[in-house]
């Protein structure tokens, strides 16, 4: 069984991950992160791929993301740092990138690398649905990579539906429908948009990202799914601290406060 469809068979609720940038804030942090946030209890890790005209991310990540390709990360060279990740960490491990680098690379050969590594699934944000399903869909199942797709307060409940019913691992809920970046806390027209797919009764898990920085966004979102996704928290605080350990501890405190 994938290791992501695992996670949510053995903890179906509370699920915490974390996105951090490949390559920041230093070209080789890659595993050192992985390891230490799999030693400080994290569930799932998405793995950025940094790219020059990220249109969803907000400045934080941005700003990670064109220090990592100043520092030389590019896509070939995480797939080197990878190479023997399992006998580093054993929880699930998504790549995160736009489609413009893994084209580049080839997405049969994309998958295949990520297979041979061990890594279990990818985020491609700008991949639209309907190219996933005719082109992608199949060269992704042949190596067992995960597809996760996005939500947003945006879109239909045909296409939240078709998304549920042609993907499996868990639907990627976005808080709303602007950048990357945290929030203090959720409005009432948030709320509204998790209590609405709630009631949708879908068969994937979902976990619910864009936002969340604090113990009271993280409750509302494990609330309304079966976890949460923070990125942009986390890479303020590596950029804060300079130090990898302090940014876990800050996070992990900040998020019980």
């Amino acid at each position: 069984m994938n290791r992501i469809n695992q996670l949510f068979k053995n903890k179906p609720k509370n699920i915490l991950s974390i996105y951090f940038t490949a390559g920041y804030p230093n070209l080789d942090s890659t595993v050192e992160i992985i390891k230490k946030l799999e030693s400080n209890g994290i569930d799932l890790i998405e793995i950025g791929i940094p790219f020059s005209d990220p249109m969803a991310d907000g400045p934080t990540i941005q700003a990670s993301g064109t220090q990592a390709l100043k520092n030389g990360m590019t896509l070939k060279i995480l797939f080197e740092q990878l190479e023997n990740i399992r006998k580093e960490a054993n929880l699930p491990l998504i790549m995160m990138g736009y489609l413009n680098p893994i084209m580049q690379y080839g997405f049969g050969n994309f998958c295949k690398k990520c297979k041979e590594i061990g890594l279990d699934g990818a985020i491609i944000p700008d991949l639209p649905f309907d190219d996933y399903i005719k082109e992608y869909k199949p060269i992704a199942d042949q190596y067992d990579i995960k597809i996760i797709m996005l939500i947003t307060p945006e879109t239909s409940e045909e296409r939240i539906r078709l998304i549920d019913e042609h993907t499996d691992g868990f639907i990627y809920m976005v808080s709303s429908a602007s950048t990357t970046g945290a929030q203090k806390s959720f409005d009432e027209k948030k709320q509204e948009y998790f209590q609405k797919i709630n009631a949708m009764n879908l068969k994937n898990p979902r976990l619910i990202g864009f936002g969340i920085s604090n113990k009271e966004t993280l409750d509302a979102a494990q609330k309304n799914s079966n976890g949460a996704i923070i990125g942009s928290k986390f890479i303020s605080l590596l950029e804060d601290t300079n130090s990898i350990d302090k940014a876990i501890q800050k996070l992990i405190n900040g998020l019980k406060e």
